[in-house]
């Protein structure tokens, strides 16, 4: 989603506090809030409030949350009482969750809870009568008029009970809801007055309210799930959006599946099933009949030790994973063809390796590098645009042919980078000089990368060339001080002897 905005106090389409909101809004009840607003405004002018004592902080804290809890209540129930699709819809945006947003200031997160609050409460219309009908949470919407629960209060008063509502009855959900109205107004059992007796007290904080949700649970549901049903029913991934540069993703997966993304994570990272060394002195016997030229980093690609964490690893190996998910012959096509990412980066920056690219579904802008890293190995098509409008498309084709592709994977058989074991069948074929810059599609200018390799190469101080068709590497400084270029003993017929290159 692309949001422009411009200094105009327009949002979906509406001018905020203009004439059509007034038209909408009763000018009652604009007049009520506004003489709200002015109020607090008073509140907080002259440093008024720094002058307070303690106990007074306490009582300005007190009736600020009773205010708070009712301007929730006003926000939950001017949503409530339109319709859930028109509404939105009638303002220019897109969701109830776009139009919380713009018009509370939220996040996504806040704008998601409110509205959870407002299927809790809203009074669906009867097609028959025209009537409307009791909420879902009827004594806990009156305790939230009242100003006895906020939102924070009546997700924690309702959850536990959500959950297991496909297992309860109506009627059940109803008392459940009648005790926590109740309990959230301070009204508890008197077990001195006897049986049946209640008493007002102090009202109660989230996690007591959430405490006594849970066992009414544990009262109206003894028996919980049947085996091996609720795993099953948490199974789920989500997305977040992208806060630093990462999106972070999280869930849970069931047991099956989980054991199948182990068993391709562990194929990705430790095909030949040893590994990398630990670090620490090595031994080479001096009889082996090694010339004093071999290059050991060769002979031993594993010298080098790969510094990445075990979910570091995990992560690479899901990026390849879903890579070739993405191209597999089954997989579920998307506007007849395979599911594809899409990277937009201007044309100078690619050149460049400068500036910004961005990723369709990523909701953020990524290094330029990223979209280096994706065009290598993809297509590149390229859009003209003359004041917004399109009027040219190119498309350059940068992907090696299967055939070529069995070529690579047979001469290097591994990631090229020395200390990677990544199987070349898993890897990205990468062009070692730049299609943008002539760099032909062919075997004798293609060489396998993992993923996290390939998208590194220009920052990790890797460097490859190609020597009569056979690819050379040369490292960062760090682990070969002579910067000399070396050929990898497995991109090499077996009976090749070897030799560093100059």
């Amino acid at each position: 989603m692309l949001l422009i905005w411009s200094k105009s106090p327009r949002f979906c389409g509406l001018n905020v506090g203009g004439p059509e909101l007034d038209g909408v809004m009763s000018s009652r009840t604009r007049a009520l809030l506004d003489q709200v607003v002015a109020d607090l405004d008073r509140v907080l002018s002259d440093d008024a409030l720094a002058g307070l004592s303690d106990a007074e902080r306490v009582e300005v804290l007190q009736a600020a949350s009773a205010a708070f809890r009712r301007v929730e209540a006003v926000v939950v129930e001017t949503i409530a009482t339109g319709d859930a699709v028109e509404f939105p819809h009638s303002t220019g945006c897109r969701t109830q969750s776009e139009l919380l947003q713009r018009t509370l200031l939220t996040d996504l997160r806040g704008a998601t809870r409110v509205g959870k609050v407002v299927d809790l409460v809203r009074r669906r219309v009867n097609l028959v009568s025209g009537d409307r009908m009791p909420a879902r949470w009827p004594a806990l919407r009156e305790a939230m008029l009242d100003g006895a629960i906020g939102v924070a209060g009546m997700l924690a008063a309702t959850e536990p009970i959500e959950k297991v509502s496909y297992r309860i009855s109506a009627v059940d959900r109803l008392d459940a809801d009648e005790c926590l109205a109740r309990a959230a107004r301070g009204v508890r059992p008197d077990p001195q007055a006897g049986p049946g007796a209640e008493v007002q007290g102090p009202a109660p904080t989230l996690d007591e309210l959430k405490l006594l949700a849970e066992t009414l649970v544990s009262l109206l549901d003894p028996d919980g799930d049947e085996p091996g049903d609720e795993p099953a029913r948490r199974r789920g991934i989500t997305l977040g959006r992208v806060r630093d540069g990462l999106r972070s993703i999280k869930g849970y997966l069931t047991p099956e599946v989980a054991a199948q993304l182990e068993l391709i994570l562990d194929a990705v990272n430790n095909p030949k099933g040893d590994g990398p060394p630990m670090p620490g002195v090595a031994f080479t016997p001096t009889d082996s009949g090694a010339a004093d030229d071999d290059d050991p980093y060769n002979s031993d690609p594993r010298a080098v030790i790969d510094d990445r964490t075990a979910a570091q690893k995990r992560h690479d190996a899901f990026a390849v994973a879903l890579a070739i998910a993405a191209r597999h012959r089954d997989m579920p096509t998307l506007g007849g063809a395979s599911p594809t990412l899409v990277v937009t980066v201007d044309a100078k920056d690619l050149e460049n390796g400068t500036g910004r690219a961005s990723v369709s579904g990523a909701w953020g802008q990524l290094p330029a590098s990223v979209a280096s890293h994706v065009g290598c190995s993809g297509t590149i098509q390229r859009v003209l645009l003359d004041e917004g409008r399109i009027i040219g498309i190119t498309t350059t084709d940068r992907v090696f042919s299967v055939h070529q592709r069995r070529a690579i994977i047979a001469r290097d058989r591994e990631c090229l980078i020395p200390g990677c074991h990544v199987s070349a069948s898993w890897c990205e074929i990468h062009h070692v000089t730049e299609h943008a810059r002539g760099g032909p599609t062919h075997t004798d200018n293609g060489v396998p990368l993992c993923w996290w390799h390939h998208r590194s190469l220009g920052t990790s101080g890797w460097e490859i060339r190609m020597n009569d068709g056979i690819p050379q590497v040369r490292g960062p400084a760090w682990w070969d001080p002579a910067q000399r270029w070396r050929t990898p003993r497995l991109s090499l017929p077996e009976e090749s002897a070897l030799a560093p290159a100059g």
